[in-house]
């Protein structure tokens, strides 16, 4: 599936179109002109702006990128106005706008915090925590993992707080779950069900799944990833909408760098 045109795309056609106007005047319209003559406007601003545009895909395209947190699927970890900092290179450097692995670096690990284009439209950025990797089994019920037999993990937190839309207040139960060495907490509704069984859709490698009242269970397929929302019950996840492609991917979120509402949360590290 090839990613949407999107920011970098824009970035791409502004550099080509800069940099077309600077060849036409180095190799061109500098003759013309009389020594010392200013350039007009459209030559000066295009030629003038290349390197700042340049620079700024660079970076964003092979470094890191900003994104705004606008939901509270990843509450505690991500709170909704975060913004945070990806990762770009840790998955893999990839060729900007079509977004395919040119030089392969690592893989997503379970427990990870990454940013995916939603596998149902593709032109949205999507945040989740990879629960399963391919060829992983995952299972999920009673409100627990377990990854190919073995169950996750969890220490209990004290319950966790929050307003819903700035108007319903929540409390909810907080978990402490385990993944290998890394470790991060999540919350639940003890009275939602593990999935909404009416809300889940018709998704590639859906016969890798089997739902019920209790739960479900998916075999992951090659190339794909489990993701799963760090606030259980009010998450759109891979339970609903199915798995993420590979090139899908868009980074490893590593850093919260601004929160206008909290400021004490700038530079804090994404667990």
């Amino acid at each position: 599936m090839m990613p949407p045109f999107g920011f970098a795309g824009v970035l791409l056609l502004l550099i080509v179109i800069c940099a077309a106007v600077w060849a036409l005047d180095r190799y061109v319209l500098r003759a013309r002109r009389p020594k010392d003559s200013v350039p007009p406007w459209w030559i000066e601003y295009p030629v003038s702006f290349l390197p700042v545009i340049l620079v700024v895909f660079v970076l964003r395209s092979f470094l890191v990128e900003p994104f705004k947190i606008p939901s509270g699927s990843m509450i505690p970890t991500l709170l909704i106005g975060d913004y945070i900092l990806v990762n770009k290179f840790t998955y893999g450097i990839r060729l900007p706008v079509i977004n395919t692995k040119i030089i392969p670096l690592g893989e997503p690990q379970r427990g990870d915090v990454m940013v995916f284009r939603y596998p149902e439209n593709p032109s949205i950025d999507y945040i989740k925590r990879v629960i399963g990797t391919p060829g992983d089994t995952i299972e999920y019920r009673n409100k627990r993992i377990t990854i190919n037999g073995k169950l996750v993990d969890v220490e209990t937190e004290p319950d966790y707080s929050y307003l819903e839309h700035g108007l319903n207040f929540i409390t909810t139960k907080r978990y402490r779950e385990k993944f290998e060495e890394a470790a991060h907490s999540t919350i639940v509704n003890l009275d939602s069900p593990p999935v909404q069984l009416a809300a889940v859709h018709a998704f590639p490698y859906r016969e890798n799944c089997e739902y019920n009242d209790d739960g479900f269970v998916c075999k992951v397929p090659p190339g794909h990833y489990f993701m799963m929302g760090d606030n259980r019950d009010a998450s759109s996840d891979s339970r609903y909408w199915g798995f993420v492609p590979d090139e899908n991917i868009v980074g490893k979120a590593f850093l919260i760098w601004m929160n206008f509402g909290q400021l004490g949360r700038i530079g804090t590290a994404i667990d």
